[in-house]
């Protein structure tokens, strides 16, 4: 996207210019979450990989989770990685 705008051709005291527009890509899985069974007290890493970077958002049901020291998010490149601590039943 950031390679749009005007381009101009210039040949002496003559010029051409063209406008160039560059659609984004949806971003989509190109893999998914995979389901996990963990014994309680561990830790887990739920990993999903992007078509490209971007942000994401990681939740519970309705609930968006925030870094603490439970939960940790990691997004190197186009994975995306949440690491959840001390697992207990609730956490299910």
């Amino acid at each position: 996207e950031s390679d749009a705008g005007d381009y101009t051709c210039v040949c002496g005291d003559k010029q051409s210019t063209a406008s160039l527009a560059v659609h984004a890509l949806p971003v989509l899985f190109k893999e998914e979450l995979k389901n996990e069974e963990v014994q309680e007290g561990a830790s887990v890493c739920l990993r999903c990989e992007l078509t490209k970077a971007a942000p994401v958002q990681w939740k519970i049901g309705s609930k968006v989770l925030k870094a603490s020291d439970k939960y940790q998010m990691r997004q190197p490149g186009t994975t995306a990685e949440l690491v959840i601590r001390d697992l207990e039943v609730k956490d299910a």
